[in-house]
């Protein structure tokens, strides 16, 4: 059974206070008890001193005995004992036995204060009470030793007196202070019972609801901030979803579109087989398409619980190079655009799949951008431990816009003479590849149009 936060709470405080009384209470016990016990020696260093001068000037035996100058029987008495602890002179309340043994009266040397258990039976009633002593050898000789004793029941009776009123108080005290930590922990609670409610509330219908931030500038509040910075993040996560959607579905549309508009225009007629030879080629193009669009979202999709896996192996640089411009040479031919490859003859080791795949996104998005009779120009440069891969450009260069965002998937640029720009998802693959292996991707404009470099630590 879990234990509400506010009870432990409100537990944890009553606890902490009781044994704060508790520690109070046996200090403050021990030091009255010390004080009583030290009156009660004061009183007795009075009567010893006062006993020793008429023991001094008398015999001592009419003085002990009962002569009226000592307090009642009951509550104090007198002993004048010889060197061996034989009774000279005694009150009636001790009278039946020395108050010290033949050894104790031998080793008196001293004022010398004890507590003992005395029971003797008077005339008044039977004495259990602890008593305090205090045993004085009178010089000069005969040694005789005086012992003066009191009841400790007024003592007993006080510090008992005390247990009740600070139980009862710190009973009291305890019940109070548990009634205001349960109200302090409830008001302080309160705040965070307001954003539980609030954050319950929160929907993927209602993303841009937030949680109340507390006035008071404390930790509370702090939390509510970083809980609605938290809320921002997730509602800009559901937006970027929301037109990664959107875009996918407008990216997959058209080819879709336009690989059924083939089909049913072959299907429309009778054809000869060189128009359905072609048909099927455009079809297959549309497919082809359709295939790098699936792999691309796929790899995406897997990215997002972390980095795309790569396979580091050696390869060399004019072969990858070589590979990647054989991949577009087609499309190139096709849109009358001149590629030029420089790189040096050296080995680096990269994963050769993603790389190709990030190489060939620049140099079929270059070569859409650039115009008939341009050029693209692909190159590479190894230099201060790292690796940098080029595209060049002869195109108009990228949107002003776009230059902060290229490498998010489906960047848009606004309407212009050549019509809204899409980066689809090939720009994103190429920096997922680069951050894989360690790099990074920038993009800028230059005089000649527009560059994307790519660049991997050796």
């Amino acid at each position: 059974m879990q234990i509400p936060i506010r009870l432990r709470m409100t537990l944890v405080f009553a606890i902490g206070m009781a044994l704060v009384f508790l520690a109070l209470g046996a200090i403050g016990y021990h030091s009255v008890a010390a004080d009583l016990l030290d009156s009660v020696d004061v009183g007795l260093r009075s009567r010893a001193q006062v006993l020793q001068t008429a023991v001094g000037q008398s015999s001592g035996r009419d003085t002990v005995a009962g002569n009226g100058t000592l307090i009642d029987s009951d509550e104090a008495f007198a002993q004048v004992l010889d060197a061996s602890g034989n009774i000279l002179a005694t009150s009636t309340a001790v009278s039946s036995a020395p108050m010290l043994t033949p050894a104790e009266a031998h080793a008196i040397s001293g004022p010398t204060f004890m507590t003992r258990q005395v029971k003797e039976i008077t005339q008044y009633q039977q004495l259990e009470d602890p008593f305090r002593l205090l045993a004085v050898a009178m010089e000069p000789p005969p040694h005789q030793i005086v012992v003066v004793g009191a009841t400790l029941s007024d003592v007993n009776e006080s510090l008992q007196r005390l247990l009740v009123t600070m139980a009862s108080l710190g009973a009291l005290a305890i019940l109070l202070t548990t009634g205001a930590g349960w109200l302090l922990a409830g008001a302080t609670l309160g705040p965070v019972e307001q954003m539980r409610k609030e954050a319950a509330a929160v929907s993927a219908a209602e993303p841009s609801r937030r949680l109340p931030v507390p006035r008071t500038g404390d930790e509370l509040a702090r939390l509510a901030i970083t809980l609605n910075s938290m809320l921002d993040r997730l509602q800009q996560a559901i937006e970027r979803e929301r037109r990664f959607v959107d875009n996918a579905s407008h990216e997959l549309r058209t080819p879709i579109a336009t690989l059924r508009a083939e089909i049913e225009l072959a299907l429309a007629r009778k054809r000869e087989a060189p128009e359905l030879v072609a048909a099927l080629q455009s079809a297959r193009d549309d497919v082809g398409l359709l295939q790098r669009l699936a792999d691309d979202l796929l790899l995406l999709a897997r990215m997002r619980g972390g980095r795309m896996p790569v396979r580091r192996v050696q390869a060399r640089l004019i072969d990858l190079m070589a590979s990647c411009r054989q991949l577009v040479d087609h499309q190139a031919r096709d849109a009358g655009v001149a590629i030029e490859v420089e790189a040096p003859d050296e080995t680096i080791e990269v994963d050769p799949d993603r790389m190709q795949q990030a190489l060939r996104n620049l140099l079929e998005n270059a070569i859409r951008q650039t115009p008939r009779g341009g050029l693209v120009r692909l190159s590479v440069v190894r230099n201060d431990g790292k690796v940098r891969f080029n595209v060049l450009d002869s195109g108009p260069g990228f949107p002003p816009e776009m230059l902060d965002s290229v490498f998010d998937p489906f960047t848009r640029s606004q309407p212009d003479e050549r019509g809204p720009i899409s980066t689809g998802l090939g720009l994103a693959i190429v920096r997922a590849v680069a951050e894989a292996h360690g790099g990074s991707a920038s993009a800028r404009n230059t005089p000649d149009g527009a560059s994307v470099t790519l660049e991997l630590r050796a």
